[in-house]
Parts: C-alpha cells; structure tokens; sequence
C-alpha cells in the first residue's frame, strides 16, 4: 500500500526575504505557477497552496486557483504573515529592541484573532468556502494560536518543523518557536491534526565542493523535502528512509510559490536556474510516485 506524498505551496509575495517596512509588495509569481501544477498533475500529485493577503487579493491568480480547486487538482489553505496582514493600525503596539518580521504570535490575543478574521473572510469571500488547512507565516505557533484555529473551523495545521529552532529567528520582541522536541509523526493539539514537515536526520552527500561533500555525509544534519535547501540526493534519501519508517504513512514537501519565478527569491534568479529547480522537481515527483500517492491536507485529514 502507498504512502502519501502531500504537496505544500507558501503561496506569497514576490521575493519577500528582500522585503522592508514601506514597500510594494508584488505578486508576479502567480504568473509562474501553472508550470508546476501541471507537472504536479503529471505524476497524480494535488498541491495545497497555503495562500497569504497579497495572493488572495490577486483576482486573477486566486480564480485560477479556484478553477484548480473545483476540478480536484489541488486545495487552497490558509497562510498568514502577520506584518503584512491588516488591520496595519495596530502594528504600532508591538515594540522591542528587533526589526525582523513580526510573528503573529507576538501580539496580544485580540490583535492575533483581528488579524486572521481578515484574512481568512477574504479568502472565503475569494473561493466561496471556508479554507481548513493552515500554515503559520515563519512556522510560529503557540496556544492561543490552536485555539484560533478550533473557532474558525481549521482542521489541520503544518506549522510544525521537527528538530529546528526559530529562536535565532527574530521577530521585533523575540525570536521564534522552538519546534526542537516536538514528534515527527501527525498528532492532535486542541482538536487541530498537526501535520509536521518531514524533516529526517540522515547522512547524504549533499551539493558543492568534494570537502562539503564528505562533511555532510560524515556529520548527521536535518534534511527537509524541499529543494531550495537540499540537493535532490538529499531529498531523495529522506524519502528512501520516510517509504519505510513504521509508524509514518506521508512525506510532506515544500516550495514557495515566488520561488517558481525568476527572481522572485534569493535561490533561483534566472530562466536558467528555474529550468534546473524543474528538473529536479520532475526527478524527485517522478521518484516519490513510485511508492507515494498524491492527496491534499484536507484528504489527509478526513482519511482519519
């Protein structure tokens, strides 16, 4: 019997690691995209595009994703960055010695729920329903955040990244969630399934020269399925080990969706080099289909 291969798309603003207070945020990539859902229909994989304010208020790419949904080739989630995300009015309560991007977190509880009111009944408004599946903006979840969740209907979450710590990862009064201990398999947290990203531990040889080569092999080190970060021997090692790990029937991918753009994010900034992320997209959608089936979170879920 196959496992599943769950396909997450941060669907987003045009290269926002570039992004700074005052700014127009663009969302060119939304042009990009049908490029890759067609080859994740290639291989039967249905990707679940966890779409951000700027991208939801993009009429033209949100009907295309509205067309995609209703043909049952993919499913629209939630996906929230909280600095960029109105009501902007209270933005100016948050004050600490940091200027990185704020964590929704951060906020009082009352600002975190004015937040995700607006955003998630614009995206009702867009596609006629009520999204369930969610991804925090930079993976930050607490408490209250699940409680959120539960009263606007989210069934499941994918915020969670096992092994890594964001506390280095500042926000303006602090740093991140510490996701260090957290379990790799699905659990649930105040009724919310959490799906965590498939992060392994593995030795792979990795990318560059042969002296990184043989350090990364030697030297143990998280490996996510996702290939702005990983080479796709890495990719395809974490894989190996997910089609036969008891106790796991999923592997859960990556991408952003301003990364399938030329320019769109600091890892692939020319024709050239998208051409070569699809490549390996299509190598490692190609492997994965050999003993993983394609479904969304939502699939996932209701399969509980």
């Amino acid at each position: 019997m196959k496992k599943y291969f769950i396909i997450t798309v941060d669907t987003e603003g045009d290269n926002l690691w570039n992004w700074s207070p005052g700014n127009v945020i663009t969302t060119e990539n939304g042009k990009y995209v049908d490029r890759f859902q067609n080859l994740c229909d290639e291989f039967g994989f249905k990707p679940v595009y966890l779409t951000n304010y700027e991208m939801a208020n993009d009429n033209r790419f949100i009907n295309k994703l509205k067309n995609w949904e209703t043909e049952k080739r993919c499913e629209i989630g939630i996906h929230l960055h909280a600095w960029n995300t109105p009501p902007h009015s209270v933005d100016c309560s948050l004050s600490g010695g940091y200027s990185g991007q704020s964590y929704l977190v951060e906020y009082p509880e009352h600002i975190m729920r004015d937040k995700f009111q607006k955003l998630f009944d614009l995206l009702c408004d867009k596609i006629s329903h009520n999204p369930v599946s969610h991804r925090a903006g930079r993976w930050a979840m607490d408490d209250r955040y699940f409680e959120i969740l539960k009263d606007f209907g989210i069934t499941t979450d994918c915020s969670f990244t096992p092994g890594v710590n964001w506390e280095s990862s500042k926000g303006i009064t602090g740093g991140g969630s510490n996701y260090t201990d957290v379990p790799v398999q699905p659990h649930f947290i105040n009724g919310i399934l959490e799906v965590p990203m498939s992060i392994r531990t593995c030795r792979a040889w990795g990318s560059g020269t042969f002296k990184h080569k043989v350090k990364s092999y030697i030297k143990k080190h998280p490996v996510w399925l996702r290939p702005s970060m990983h080479s796709i021997y890495e990719v395809k090692r974490v894989l190996k080990k997910l089609e036969t790990e008891k106790g796991t029937d999923y592997a859960e991918f990556m991408i952003h969706s301003s990364e399938l753009m030329p320019g769109g994010s600091p890892y692939f900034k020319t024709n050239e080099e998208i051409n070569g992320l699809y490549n390996v997209l299509e190598a490692i959608f190609k492997y994965a289909s050999k003993n993983f089936s394609g479904l969304t979170l939502k699939e996932y879920r209701n399969k509980l």
